[in-house]
């Protein structure tokens, strides 16, 4: 019997996974507990459509990260910091700062947490950080710190 999985099942599969189990075991144990539903043209049907329409999603944001990554690519972002003598800056200059000025100076939406720094940044220069837009999609920016 073909049945849908509306719960992960040890040993069977992952939620909204199509699986072919025993009709005894479908009947009796996972129908009764909610853990599957009965693969009619009914069920099929939206399975179908759940499957449409998460590829199109995953299209969609794929293509929305690759535009964003060329906008992206080989620009420099201007951070204005403070600093002693020396040079040294006071502090250093976070992925949160970073993310911050590509939104103000080329508005796109980065998650501090996806801009990845070599090194902390506590002098003034130029430095490269990647950022991850997507999964397999980044692009390289360049950070110019200048004095305020």
């Amino acid at each position: 019997m073909k049945v849908i999985l509306l719960q992960d099942v040890r040993a069977m599969g992952k939620k909204g996974e199509l699986v072919e189990v025993s009709d005894g075991y479908a009947r009796n144990y996972l129908l009764p507990r909610k853990l599957a539903k009965e693969a009619n043209a009914q069920a099929m049907n939206e399975y179908q459509n759940a499957l449409a329409s998460q590829e199109y999603k995953i299209k969609t944001e794929t293509e929305n990260a690759q535009k964003q990554a060329d906008a992206l690519t080989d620009k420099t972002v201007k951070i204005q910091a403070k600093a002693g003598q020396g040079g040294k800056l006071f502090g250093s200059v976070t992925a949160k700062e970073v993310a911050a000025e590509i939104k103000n100076q080329f508005n796109v939406d980065v998650d501090k947490r996806k801009v990845s720094l070599v090194s902390e940044i506590k002098t003034f220069g130029t430095f490269m950080v990647e950022v991850k837009l997507y999964a397999g999609i980044t692009a390289s920016v360049k950070v110019e710190v200048v004095e305020a």
